[in-house]
Parts: structure tokens; sequence; C-alpha cells
């Protein structure tokens, strides 16, 4: 993925549970994932791979298609 797709996936991921009124910790804890990396997801700053991006979608109650600005 170019890092203008990654940055748009972290964006709306961001969004998303700024919707839902959860914090990055909150989101990370519940997709089983380090704080930090969740962190640099969000920020747009690595590429996460299929399964964390299915993770975080979990928690956020939402499909993985939802997650995926395209």
């Amino acid at each position: 993925m170019s890092s203008e797709t990654v940055k748009k996936i972290g964006k709306r991921i961001k969004a998303i549970r700024q919707e839902k009124g959860l914090t990055q910790i909150e989101v990370a804890d519940k997709a089983k994932l380090n704080s930090n990396y969740y962190s640099k997801i969000e920020r747009g700053e690595i590429n996460a791979s299929p399964d964390a991006y299915g993770k975080i979608a979990k928690a956020l109650k939402v499909t993985s298609a939802d997650i995926f600005p395209f």
C-alpha cells in the first residue's frame, strides 16, 4: 500500500474511534494490540497486517470494509 493510502486508513480508523467515544488505549486493549503499535496505525506511520486491521474493525464494531476509505 502507498503511504497516502496508509494515512487515509489511519485517519478513517481515528474518525470511527472518535465517533464511538473511545480512547486509543481502549481500542488497542479490545483489539489485543500494543497501544504504541495501534497509535502508529492511527497516525498512518505503519501499514498494519490484515489481521491487525481485522482486530481493529472488530474492536470498533464495524466491518473491515468500513475502515478502508475507498
